[in-house]
Order: structure tokens, then C-alpha cells, then sequence
């Protein structure tokens, strides 16, 4: 994902950095590296129900990371 200033990208790394190494899921894995202004994810899933659980946990934490980000900036 990528985010339009290398602050906006490592705010939201910080904050959702806990949450893929604490996520307790024996089928897929998720590994997150802060590069510049974007952010990699890799998910590594045993069957597709497993990877689309995956991405829509990812993409929750990500969505509201940035609106309570948005929110702060007001």
C-alpha cells in the first residue's frame, strides 16, 4: 500500500505492527515491512479461505489506522 508521505506510511506501520505479530492464526502467516511511503505486506496462506481472512484482517487494521489518523489531523 502505498501513502502519500513516508510519515503517513510509518504512522500507520507503528500502528498496526502489533497486530500482524500477535494475530493467532495456524493456517496463514502475515509479514509487514515499512519501505519509504509504502507498506509491503506478504501473506503466506495454507488455502484461499485462510488468505482472504488474512487480507480482510489486514485491510480493517490499515482502514482504521488511517481514519483515526485522519481524524487527529483535523
Amino acid at each position: 500500500m502505498d501513502f502519500d508521505t513516508e510519515k503517513q506510511a510509518k504512522i500507520v506501520y507503528d500502528s498496526i505492527l502489533l497486530e500482524f505479530e500477535t494475530s493467532p492464526d495456524y493456517r496463514s502467516s502475515m509479514d509487514l515491512k515499512l519501505d519509504k511511503n509504502s507498506i509491503i505486506i506478504t501473506i503466506d496462506a495454507e488455502d484461499a479461505t485462510s488468505f482472504r481472512a488474512s487480507i480482510n484482517s489486514a485491510i480493517k487494521w490499515i482502514k482504521l489506522s488511517v481514519e483515526i489518523n485522519e481524524l487527529t489531523e483535523i
